[in-house]
């Protein structure tokens, strides 16, 4: 019988020590392969069209530059699975990635065996998701809370930086009154009144990268 053909893996994470490590440990599994390496976002894009892996693991934060989500967002409907890999585990990084499509969610404090199966899980289409990220999505399924948008929680960051209205108009390119239309339904949705109930209640739901 032929033997199956090993999981063809693209890694993607913008510093190359890591990027050697994991090199070196997935070339201790048998099954899998490393097709490539990426360092930022654009150059994952790029080498998945190009290579076609059956996986690419892929870290969040990229320095400047495309971040892993957006580069997931474009990668995921290609057909390539795209496994997650990073130290992150906020509310809205868990959220941004599994909504751009990525098909698990893994933490680097996870054993090397349980990353070899994850990998293969990603191949195959199913999800793996790090103990504790799985612990929290099951409670904010068992008790939802309002979503932020993307440019609420860039408003959000902004305002955990202390800029006023008009200084974060000018960071995010939009005018003041969408700042304060955005800042009302950010209070509506945490259950508060002032700036810094927001940044606190943020702060406590993770909410923050």
């Amino acid at each position: 019988m032929t033997a199956p053909s090993p999981v063809r893996v693209l890694l993607c994470d913008d510093h190359a020590v890591v990027r050697a490590g994991l090199l070196a440990l997935l070339g201790s599994a048998p099954d899998i392969e490393v097709a490539g390496e990426a360092g930022t976002g654009e150059e994952a894009v790029a080498l998945a069209a190009k290579l076609s892996p059956d996986v690419v693991l892929m870290d969040l934060q990229l320095g400047a530059g495309m971040d892993g989500v957006e580069a997931t967002r474009r990668i995921a409907p290609t057909g390539v699975r795209v496994l997650v890999l990073t130290t992150y585990d906020t509310d809205a990084d868990i959220t941004r990635a599994i909504e751009a499509g990525a098909t698990g969610y893994l933490l680097k404090a996870e054993r090397p065996e349980e990353l070899f199966a994850a990998i293969h899980a990603a191949a195959e289409g199913r999800t793996t998701l790090s103990p504790p990220v799985a612990s929290r999505v099951m409670a904010r399924m068992r008790s939802p809370q309002p979503t932020l948008t993307d440019r609420e929680l860039d408003i959000l960051g902004q305002l955990a930086h202390g800029l006023g209205n008009r200084d974060i108009a000018k960071a995010l390119f939009i005018s003041e009154a969408t700042v304060k239309t955005h800042l009302g339904r950010i209070y509506d949705k945490l259950g508060v009144d002032t700036r810094a109930g927001a940044v606190a209640v943020a702060k406590e739901r993770r909410l923050l990268p």
